[in-house]
Protein backbone atom coordinates (compact mmCIF):
# COMPACT_ATOMS: atom_id res chain seq x y z
CA UNK A 1 0.00 0.00 0.00
CA UNK A 2 1.14 3.53 -0.67
CA UNK A 3 1.31 4.89 2.84
CA UNK A 4 2.51 8.34 1.81
CA UNK A 5 2.58 10.07 -1.55
CA UNK A 6 4.68 13.24 -1.58
CA UNK A 7 4.88 15.79 -4.37
CA UNK A 8 8.43 17.13 -4.30
CA UNK A 9 10.37 18.09 -7.41
CA UNK A 10 13.64 17.81 -5.50
CA UNK A 11 12.91 14.08 -5.20
CA UNK A 12 15.26 12.48 -2.64
CA UNK A 13 17.01 14.75 -0.13
CA UNK A 14 17.58 14.77 3.63
CA UNK A 15 13.95 15.43 4.59
CA UNK A 16 12.88 12.50 2.47
CA UNK A 17 15.70 10.01 2.93
CA UNK A 18 15.74 10.21 6.70
CA UNK A 19 12.86 12.06 8.31
CA UNK A 20 9.88 11.08 6.19
CA UNK A 21 10.96 7.50 5.48
CA UNK A 22 11.43 6.81 9.19
CA UNK A 23 8.20 8.59 10.14
CA UNK A 24 6.24 6.56 7.61
CA UNK A 25 7.97 3.27 8.32
CA UNK A 26 8.27 2.68 4.59
CA UNK A 27 9.84 -0.49 3.27
CA UNK A 28 10.47 1.14 -0.10
CA UNK A 29 10.88 4.64 -1.51
CA UNK A 30 9.63 4.94 -5.07
CA UNK A 31 10.65 7.96 -7.12
CA UNK A 32 7.90 8.35 -9.71
CA UNK A 33 8.38 10.34 -12.89
CA UNK A 34 8.58 9.20 -16.51
CA UNK A 35 11.54 11.40 -17.48
CA UNK A 36 13.56 10.59 -14.37
CA UNK A 37 12.94 6.87 -14.85
CA UNK A 38 14.25 7.14 -18.41
CA UNK A 39 17.48 8.84 -17.29
CA UNK A 40 20.18 6.24 -16.45
CA UNK A 41 22.24 8.74 -14.45
CA UNK A 42 19.33 9.67 -12.17
CA UNK A 43 18.34 6.01 -11.84
CA UNK A 44 21.85 5.31 -10.57
CA UNK A 45 22.29 8.44 -8.42
CA UNK A 46 18.93 8.69 -6.61
CA UNK A 47 19.28 5.43 -4.66
CA UNK A 48 22.66 6.68 -3.38
CA UNK A 49 20.89 9.65 -1.77
CA UNK A 50 19.06 7.26 0.53
CA UNK A 51 21.72 4.70 1.35
CA UNK A 52 20.46 1.74 3.28
CA UNK A 53 16.94 2.12 1.91
CA UNK A 54 15.22 0.28 -0.88
CA UNK A 55 14.87 2.93 -3.60
CA UNK A 56 13.12 2.30 -6.88
CA UNK A 57 13.09 4.84 -9.72
CA UNK A 58 10.02 4.13 -11.82
CA UNK A 59 7.81 5.59 -14.49
CA UNK A 60 4.21 6.29 -13.56
CA UNK A 61 3.07 3.03 -15.18
CA UNK A 62 5.81 1.04 -13.42
CA UNK A 63 4.89 2.60 -10.07
CA UNK A 64 1.24 1.66 -10.50
CA UNK A 65 2.15 -1.89 -11.51
CA UNK A 66 4.62 -2.29 -8.63
CA UNK A 67 2.04 -1.10 -6.10
CA UNK A 68 -0.54 -3.52 -7.51
CA UNK A 69 1.98 -6.39 -7.42
CA UNK A 70 3.13 -5.65 -3.83
CA UNK A 71 -0.03 -4.69 -1.90
CA UNK A 72 1.38 -5.66 1.50
CA UNK A 73 4.55 -3.57 1.12
CA UNK A 74 4.57 -0.17 2.83
CA UNK A 75 5.54 2.34 0.13
CA UNK A 76 6.59 5.97 0.18
CA UNK A 77 6.06 7.40 -3.31
CA UNK A 78 7.71 10.67 -4.29
CA UNK A 79 6.26 12.28 -7.41
CA UNK A 80 8.24 14.99 -9.13
CA UNK A 81 5.19 16.93 -10.31
CA UNK A 82 1.54 17.20 -9.30
CA UNK A 83 0.59 15.73 -12.70
CA UNK A 84 2.54 12.56 -11.79
CA UNK A 85 0.67 12.32 -8.49
CA UNK A 86 -2.69 12.84 -10.17
CA UNK A 87 -2.09 9.86 -12.47
CA UNK A 88 -1.19 7.66 -9.49
CA UNK A 89 -4.30 8.79 -7.61
CA UNK A 90 -6.53 8.31 -10.67
CA UNK A 91 -5.26 4.72 -10.99
CA UNK A 92 -7.40 3.80 -8.00
CA UNK A 93 -4.53 2.57 -5.82
CA UNK A 94 -5.00 2.72 -2.07
CA UNK A 95 -3.13 5.79 -0.83
CA UNK A 96 -3.24 6.61 2.86
CA UNK A 97 -1.81 10.12 2.72
CA UNK A 98 -0.99 12.77 0.08
CA UNK A 99 1.30 15.69 0.88
CA UNK A 100 2.63 18.63 -1.11
CA UNK A 101 6.24 18.89 0.00
CA UNK A 102 8.48 21.12 -2.08
CA UNK A 103 8.24 22.57 -5.55
CA UNK A 104 11.20 24.66 -6.60
CA UNK A 105 10.39 27.28 -9.24
CA UNK A 106 10.92 26.16 -12.81
CA UNK A 107 12.65 28.74 -14.97
CA UNK A 108 10.58 30.00 -17.87
CA UNK A 109 7.22 29.30 -16.23
CA UNK A 110 4.76 31.82 -14.83
CA UNK A 111 4.99 30.59 -11.27
CA UNK A 112 3.82 32.11 -8.02
CA UNK A 113 5.39 31.30 -4.67
CA UNK A 114 2.55 29.66 -2.73
CA UNK A 115 4.72 29.10 0.34
CA UNK A 116 8.43 29.70 0.99
CA UNK A 117 9.22 26.32 -0.57
CA UNK A 118 6.41 25.72 -3.06
CA UNK A 119 6.09 27.42 -6.43
CA UNK A 120 3.07 26.74 -8.63
CA UNK A 121 1.67 27.84 -11.96
CA UNK A 122 -2.03 28.23 -12.75
CA UNK A 123 -1.83 24.83 -14.47
CA UNK A 124 -0.28 23.27 -11.36
CA UNK A 125 -3.03 24.82 -9.22
CA UNK A 126 -5.69 23.18 -11.40
CA UNK A 127 -3.99 19.80 -10.95
CA UNK A 128 -3.70 20.31 -7.18
CA UNK A 129 -7.42 21.09 -7.03
CA UNK A 130 -8.23 17.92 -9.00
CA UNK A 131 -6.09 15.91 -6.55
CA UNK A 132 -7.99 17.48 -3.64
CA UNK A 133 -11.31 16.69 -5.32
CA UNK A 134 -10.32 13.03 -5.59
CA UNK A 135 -9.13 13.05 -1.96
CA UNK A 136 -12.36 14.24 -0.36
CA UNK A 137 -11.83 17.94 -1.03
CA UNK A 138 -8.66 18.29 1.02
CA UNK A 139 -4.98 18.63 0.29
CA UNK A 140 -2.28 19.47 2.78
CA UNK A 141 1.31 20.56 2.76
CA UNK A 142 3.91 19.69 5.35
CA UNK A 143 7.67 19.98 4.92
CA UNK A 144 8.66 17.49 7.60
CA UNK A 145 6.76 15.45 10.18
CA UNK A 146 7.83 18.03 12.78
CA UNK A 147 6.28 20.92 10.85
CA UNK A 148 2.69 22.01 11.17
CA UNK A 149 0.59 21.04 8.19
CA UNK A 150 -1.18 23.70 6.20
CA UNK A 151 -4.34 23.66 4.09
CA UNK A 152 -2.80 23.74 0.64
CA UNK A 153 -6.00 24.76 -1.15
CA UNK A 154 -6.21 27.83 1.10
CA UNK A 155 -2.54 28.58 0.41
CA UNK A 156 -3.22 28.42 -3.33
CA UNK A 157 -6.17 30.80 -2.98
CA UNK A 158 -4.16 33.16 -0.76
CA UNK A 159 -1.43 33.22 -3.45
CA UNK A 160 -3.99 34.19 -6.10
CA UNK A 161 -4.10 30.81 -7.79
Amino acid sequence: MIKHLRIDNRLIHGQVAVTWKNHIGAQAIIVCNDQVAADPIQKMALPMAARGSKVLVYSIAETIQYAKDHPSETMFVICKFPSDALQIIESGLEIADVNVGNAAPIAGTKYVMVTKSIAATAEDAAVYRKIAELRGGKLRSRLTPANEEIDFLKALADAGL
